[in-house]
């Protein structure tokens, strides 16, 4: 007999399926960012927990703060920034590509993690960026779970995602690479990953990516699991059933009593 394929895992977003099938244009707005659609396909999208497409360029030295400025200026009401950008020879296509996908592919990690809050949808609602290399929906999730998994992968306590984070001394002989070492040296035991990530110019989920190693390896301390709020009550016990008394048996008891007084 053939084994049973495993049921399909159900979607990040059903609302994200249902609008990619429907070729909506607008924005997906959730608790922890937006989803920028056109014609079914994301094409930007932007969390408080992940930096922008500016602060990858500019923090990160590829553009100067002025130039991003005026791009903004003079492009941002006609929904074309990134094209602005290239077309002043401030950065190449491929450049712009690979910085949008990525500032994209961070934000949108976020902005579909689990939500208890409401899902909304504002329809013909566009982004004063523009369009650079629609993505589509199935993509977005897909690389998303990838994500999720690759993290608990390496170090399965998500508390450290949020936590400042605080070095611990390394080990005689044990050694981090370049990259660690700067996200290390600038982690003050109060700055959270995603402050960090805005700090240094990077991706917000790489920096998470390498705050779990960090301290899957010790280099960082792991908070404890937060606990609930509140405990529920214990379940009262049942009440333990009660006999009818034996009526004859204490007349019998009485009368005796009496006989001998």
């Amino acid at each position: 007999m053939s084994p049973v394929a495993a049921p399909p895992a159900p979607p990040v977003s059903p609302m994200l399926v249902r609008l990619a099938a429907e070729k909506a244009t607008g924005a997906l707005l959730r608790d922890h960012g937006t989803l920028y659609l056109v014609d079914g396909r994301v094409v930007h999208a932007e969390s408080p927990a992940a930096p922008g497409v500016d602060v990858l360029l500019t923090t990160g030295g590829r553009l100067p703060r002025e130039g991003w400025d005026e791009a903004v200026d003079r492009a941002g009401a006609h929904r074309a920034v990134g094209r602005f950008l290239v077309d002043s020879g401030r950065l190449h296509d491929g450049e712009l590509e690979i910085c949008h996908l990525g500032a994209v592919f961070d934000a949108a990690f976020f902005a579909l993690s689990p939500t208890s809050g409401p899902t909304r949808f504002r329809y013909g609602v566009g982004h004063w960026f523009g369009t650079v290399r629609p993505v589509s929906a199935e993509a977005v999730e897909r690389e998303t779970v990838r994500r999720r998994e690759l993290l608990d992968a390496v170090w399965p306590y998500a508390s450290v995602d949020s936590a400042p984070v605080v070095p611990r001394p390394a080990a005689p002989g044990q050694t981090v690479g370049a990259r660690q070492r700067a996200l290390l040296a600038a982690a003050d035991g109060q700055r959270t990953p995603a402050e960090l990530a805005r700090l240094l110019g990077r991706p917000a989920f790489h920096t998470l990516l390498d705050v779990r190693r960090l301290a899957a390896a010790g280099l960082v301390e792991t908070p404890p699991e937060p606990v609930p709020d509140s405990v529920p009550p214990p379940l009262p016990l049942p009440a333990l059933p009660v006999a009818d008394p034996d009526i004859a048996l204490l007349r019998r008891l009485r009368d005796a009593l009496e006989a001998h007084l």
